[in-house]
């Protein structure tokens, strides 16, 4: 498993040494993992996993940490060629998974020694057993809920992202004040679908 991260904050015009960190450890830590591990596992007789860490803010894009978001876009980008590698292979016996955890009490997650976890957070925990719960059921993305966002609002934020694209709207029209009401209305009215 590949669970490297770091998040320092900084603009998309600053603070280059950050987005070179943040790259070495979160892209460049899974890769070099990948290129450690695949050859020799690609070859063993048993089934074998490689699982991923990626983030929601790397599918979803929230403003205010571009080298995180793109440095966790680059892992799924990466994880989804890996699978596709592997799966194209004759007889594949290794599997590749994204695992893109909710809002979890790590210390990248606002965890500190006595402090009490917020309410909306999960535990590393919980995702764990999650995760592994959708690796042995063969999913490939496995979005992890958390306390705080329903699944249901998880798909729809991605859906709308998506819909920046082939719609022509601004990017991250969901923070856009042009779209922030018609992005809440989307959700209501897709939570109301949903229900019915």
């Amino acid at each position: 498993m590949n669970n490297a991260a770091i998040g320092p904050k900084g603009t998309s015009w600053d603070g280059l040494e950050n987005w070179r960190k943040t790259f070495d450890v979160n892209v460049f830590g899974v890769l070099n993992v990948q290129h450690t591990f695949v050859p020799s596992m690609i070859h063993q007789e048993n089934q074998s996993v490689i699982i991923n860490t990626g983030s929601k803010q790397g599918i979803t894009n929230p403003p205010g940490n571009a080298s995180y978001n793109a440095s966790k876009a680059a892992v799924k980008s990466l994880t989804e060629g890996l699978a596709w590698e592997l799966r194209a292979r004759p007889a594949p016996n290794l599997t590749a998974h994204l695992f893109i955890p909710g809002w979890t009490y790590t210390a990248l997650g606002g965890a500190e020694a006595g402090k009490d976890k917020p309410p909306g957070a999960w535990t590393p925990e919980e995702t764990v057993l999650y995760m592994l719960d959708k690796v042995r059921n063969g999913h490939f993305y496995i979005l992890c809920p958390d306390n705080e966002t329903r699944p249901e609002v998880d798909h729809l934020r991605i859906m709308w992202g998506a819909g920046d694209i082939v719609e022509g709207r601004p990017a991250l029209s969901r923070w856009h004040p042009n779209y922030k009401s018609l992005f809440e209305e989307y959700v209501r009215e897709g939570m109301d679908a949903m229900r019915d």
